[in-house]
């Protein structure tokens, strides 16, 4: 079963047009060849990027030489005014002390911390969801889920607390303005240039900001009185780098609870949206998804999601055919040579696991729904040498455990109760903005069990 994916550009397209489409869509501004290439250039009068596909090389980068190739100013641009200098977008020492304080909060030990907030999350939006004969946007859904667990693990606040619903609410206007890309992606710009961020976009990031200082004001308070709650936040705002001491300033911490609250809800949201649209589409995976999760207790504790070996599957089928992070952009500070090219210092570096995840010599039948391919030696070295829908190496999203475990928790909650059925003519049609989402929705039909 093929589900759909975005058409191809033609090989020769000139530079306004691609910048266009690029601007539109980046996936289908990409040429067909790209599914098969282990390397493609790209040239434009003021850079050079290059797309790598292949694993050797992508391990140079990612695992390998992780300092030698970092974050590309390019990208960061568009994401400043919301994440100012969140750890996704730094580079260098400041980067790495960043993550000294913030992993140790996701450390695999304490996904079982998060567990009981996540598992309440699940469980009212099981109970909300509507069946019937009405058919529902599970992309909004999915996105109200994803971000009730955010505030629930992160500030031990539903989603129904009066901020969170309206950063909720900020981050979807923020959703429909934001390019993925913004003028200074494409033309190098002295840093006291304007920016031309659109006015709608700055104004949410600007509101999406205030809303979340007043909660870190409010658990910086709550932490100098003793009287914080044991979750994420709490956790990362009383951990000290451990080489210098340091602790988040209440500034920084603003930045780092934007980018957790973005690639937590944002990602997942995608994620859960796609996997509940492929089962949908495959009713015999459904079906045996709705048996594997029947065994569950009614209330599951951290150790039952661990069973659940199918489920995992299909949500990691999911990531592969739908990674929320379409591309990465990583920037070269030396002159390197990749197979036959040389690149000189400052090209851009585009790692896509869209393309890397349908690879044509990486994967058996790239394009299609197989969540029994990872239970064969060909589907678990594909595993191993292209699939990164969180990275890899030391930048891999610290969050990926949580997401691993949140996933198939949605899946299988939701499964248990209802069916999932497609709706004729709403087939959804692929496109990257911040994430890979459907231009228009996800439209199901949901039916009790």
């Amino acid at each position: 079963m093929t589900p759909p994916k975005p058409a191809s550009r033609p090989d020769n397209v000139s530079l306004w047009r691609y910048l266009r489409l690029f601007r539109r869509d980046i996936l289908s501004a990409q040429p067909q060849r790209l599914y098969r290439a282990w390397m493609a250039e790209f040239r434009t009068p003021f850079f050079r990027s290059y797309l790598i596909n292949q694993p050797d090389l992508i391990r140079t980068v990612l695992k390998e030489r992780p300092l030698d190739f970092p974050k590309s100013d390019r990208v960061s641009e568009g994401l400043r005014p919301l994440l100012g200098n969140a750890v996704f977008l730094t580079n260098g020492a400041t980067w790495q002390s960043q993550r000294r304080i913030i992993d140790p909060a996701f450390e695999g030990g304490r996904l079982r911390d998060v567990f009981s907030p996540m598992l309440a999350a699940a469980e009212a939006a099981v109970d909300r969801l509507n069946s019937g004969s009405e058919v529902t946007e599970i992309e909004e859904f999915s996105g109200h889920v994803a971000a009730d667990i955010i505030f629930r693990t992160l500030f031990s606040i539903p989603i129904s607390h009066h901020i969170a619903k309206q950063v909720f609410a900020e981050f979807r206007a923020y959703q429909r303005s934001q390019p993925i890309l913004n003028l200074a992606a494409f033309v190098p710009l002295p840093r006291w240039f304007p920016r031309f961020h659109r006015r709608a976009t700055k104004n949410s990031a600007a509101n999406i900001r205030k809303m979340i200082t007043r909660l870190t004001q409010e658990r910086i308070e709550a932490i100098r009185n003793g009287c914080a709650p044991d979750d994420l936040a709490t956790k990362i705002m009383t951990q000290a780098d451990p080489e210098t001491g340091r602790r988040f300033g209440a500034k920084e911490m603003v930045d780092q609870v934007a980018i957790f609250f973005l690639a937590g809800h944002e990602t997942s949201a995608a994620a859960l949206a796609w996997a509940l649209y492929l089962i949908a589409l495959c009713p015999e995976h459904q079906e045996r998804l709705a048996a594997e999760v029947s065994s569950l207790p009614e209330t599951p504790d951290f150790a039952d999601i661990s069973r659940l070996k199918f489920t995992r599957n299909v949500f990691r089928e999911a990531l592969r055919l739908y990674p929320p992070v379409p591309m990465m952009v990583r920037q070269t500070t030396c002159p390197e040579r990749f197979r036959d090219r040389r690149l000189s210092r400052g090209s851009q570096v585009v790692i896509s696991p869209w393309h890397l995840h349908r690879h044509e010599r990486l994967w058996t039948n790239p394009d299609a729904f197989d969540p029994d391919r990872f239970a064969t030696d060909d589907g678990q070295k594909s595993l191993r040498d292209a699939f990164i829908p969180f990275s890899a190496g030391a930048r891999v999203c610290p969050g990926a455990g949580f997401a691993m475990l949140e996933g198939p928790l949605l899946l299988a909650l939701l499964v248990r109760r209802y069916k999932f059925i497609t709706v004729p003519g709403r087939e959804p049609v692929v496109q990257a903005h911040l994430t890979v989402r459907s231009k228009d929705g996800i439209w199901l039909r949901v039916e009790a069990r």
